[in-house]
């Protein structure tokens, strides 16, 4: 099967020009002006011919305080696609004390014959045995080439810094990333402690016992840490607060391999969104959580000037209502008791149209910079470059037909994600695809989906492609 995309203006990390791309099966086969083949044809003139969205930071039925995130393989992926996102990387969870090759397999079950759309696993180790740091090899691999820890949630995914010392050791003998989630885990379980003790229980009380001095606490030790291994690489997660942006440049400045990601939520909300009427903050219960309106600005800096690198989601929907298309009960949870609020929030599907709206569109970064940080570095970073993260010959046709001029407003009446809300409600985008292929096959046209279930493949990740 040919298609034939004419007329667009191609949009790389590097580059942007106007030719034609020649897609043959699952692979680009030319790019040039006025191309002629006997193909279906995709007329893009007056748009950008992108490579698709990767978002590197995703949980699709995590289980988590008694629940588990709302979006499964399929339904996730699905949004995903109709928000311009052609491959996600998600999260394997190790239980205490087993293999790792126990949870990869336990996701993989969960994504075979559900995604729609590419996909691959990170690990999160919560049991740095002298086993595990073995077993970390075999699934570098085997293509999960990078591990998450937390320096957060003491007795359940928190582990000491002789731990994260060790994995940040063994991660580079064998290849392999390590990303952290940087808060003070012990400080802000005190301040919980204490606020719950004080009778403060709505869910604001989340953002005001996880303050942004302890992720950028957490994120400095975390890199001191990565140069006491060697100055090895270290990839920090839905980075959110200037406090930890200033360690993660200091760390840059000096040269050593230090890498992060922000998410649309510190960009586009805030932490007066808590102040929603009734239990409505719950929306925005998320770890990291919302800072206060000034960080944004600083988060935009850092991406225009490659302090940060990525743009993820963090996607982990849990629904406000109880009973919503057969979910249970999820953030209601934690009425009475703001630390019983599953951590997450909706975003697979909004990222691309927000943040090329509030980047590209209000001159925060340029065109090829919004590619760079939603496609082209995640595909680096993870191991996945040049197959995935760029239009180029032999790349994967995973492509994004992007018009510039369309609007829409976001609501959770018309997304496709599964959970009965959406964190930006009412908000007018410019920019949307209005056709998305995967592997050379279009899965959705003009806000109709002609994917598939199971038809995503699972990605054997390399590793990192590191940059200054």
């Amino acid at each position: 099967m040919k298609t034939l995309i004419t007329g667009g203006t191609i949009v790389t990390a590097s580059d942007n020009y106007k030719a034609d791309v020649l897609v043959d099966g699952e692979k680009i086969a030319m790019i040039g002006k006025d191309l002629k083949a006997a193909a279906k044809r995709i007329n893009a003139t007056g748009k950008y011919v992108i490579p698709g969205g990767i978002d590197v930071h995703t949980h699709m039925e995590l289980p988590f305080g008694g629940t588990f995130a709302s979006d499964d393989f399929e339904t996730g992926t699905r949004a995903a696609a109709f928000g311009g996102t052609t491959t996600i990387v998600d999260f394997a969870v190790q239980g205490m004390g087993e293999p790792l090759e126990k949870a990869r397999d336990a996701w993989l079950k969960k994504a075979r014959g559900k995604a729609v759309i590419d996909y691959g696993l990170h690990m999160i180790v919560r049991d740095v045995s002298d086993k595990v740091l073995r077993e970390m090899e075999t699934m570098v691999k085997e293509g999960v080439s990078s591990f998450k820890l937390f320096m957060a949630y003491p007795g359940v995914f928190m582990v000491d810094d002789a731990s994260i010392f060790k994995a940040l050791t063994r991660a580079a003998e064998i290849g392999g990333l390590i990303c952290m989630h940087a808060e003070n885990g012990g400080v802000i379980d005190v301040l919980v402690r204490r606020a719950l003790a004080s009778k403060h229980t709505t869910p604001k009380w989340h953002a005001l016992t996880r303050p942004p001095e302890a992720e950028g606490e957490a994120t400095g030790r975390a890199f001191r840490l990565a140069e006491m291994a060697g100055g090895v690489p270290l990839y920090i997660v839905h980075l959110s607060a200037a406090n930890a942006l200033e360690q993660v440049r200091l760390f840059r400045d000096r040269g050593l391999p230090a890498y992060a990601e922000t998410c649309p939520q510190y960009l586009f909300l805030s932490v007066d969104n808590y102040d929603e009427p009734g239990f409505d903050g719950a929306k925005y219960v998320m770890s990291p959580p919302l800072r206060e309106k000034w960080h944004q600005d600083e988060l935009w800096k850092g991406l225009a000037r490659n302090d940060l690198q990525v743009i993820s989601t963090d996607h982990c929907p849990f629904c406000m209502k109880e009973g919503f298309q057969g979910q249970p009960k999820q953030k209601e949870l934690g009425i009475g008791d703001f630390s019983k609020i599953p951590n997450g929030a909706p975003g697979v599907e909004t990222r691309m149209y927000l943040t090329y709206d509030g980047g590209v569109v209000q001159n925060r970064i340029t065109l090829s910079r919004w590619v760079e940080v939603t496609s082209t570095t995640p595909a680096k970073l993870m191991g996945m470059f040049p197959k995935k993260g760029t239009i180029a010959v032999g790349s994967d046709a995973d492509i994004v037909v992007w018009d510039p001029r369309a609007t829409h407003t976001i609501s959770a009446k018309t997304h496709h994600m599964r959970v009965d809300y959406n964190p930006y409600e009412g908000r007018k985008v410019k920019g949307k695809p209005t056709v998305v292929m995967s592997r050379g096959e279009v899965i959705v046209e003009k806000d109709t989906f002609l994917g598939r279930k199971g038809r995503g493949r699972f990605i054997k990740r390399g590793s990192a492609i590191l940059q200054t």
